[in-house]
């Protein structure tokens, strides 16, 4: 539950979803929508699940970076790639699971894990979907 609200994001979509538009309040986010090949669409604009997979990462790489300035470990050149499946959930609806993939380089691997872990508990994204969908994060070494 959140106890004060630090910053409240806003877009609207019109035109249909996923086949759409989506623009936010500031217009920073201005994108037309479709449905990806491997949904039967077009492919030819963006898709929530490529919305979710860079906000997704772009949160975890900051807990990342967050966790270790705690620790007061210096980090370079990290990043953090998102993956975001859709599909049946045999029900009729659907589900997403996500992978995320850490690359800590000169950080030795255990250490790396440990960083990772502890992102994951305070991301406000991990900590959103934390029994909601299948994830599974990997560290590599850069």
């Amino acid at each position: 539950m959140i106890t004060t609200i630090g910053y409240t994001a806003e877009a609207l979509s019109t035109g249909g979803g996923r086949d759409g538009h989506v623009r936010s309040d500031d217009g920073r986010v201005d994108l037309e929508m479709a449905p990806p090949k491997g949904l039967g669409g077009s492919g030819e604009g963006s898709n929530p699940e490529q919305l979710f997979a860079a906000g997704y990462a772009a949160c975890f790489h900051s807990a990342l970076q967050g966790v270790a300035r705690s620790q007061k470990i210096t980090l370079a050149d990290t990043s953090v790639g998102a993956r975001v499946h859709i599909g049946s959930n045999g029900d009729g609806g659907f589900e997403l699971a996500v992978e995320l993939e850490v690359v800590v380089p000169g950080v030795p691997a255990d250490q790396a894990r440990a960083l990772a872990d502890a992102a994951e508990q305070v991301c406000p994204y991990s900590n959103a979907t934390r029994g909601n969908i299948d994830l599974k994060v990997t560290v590599v070494d850069g």
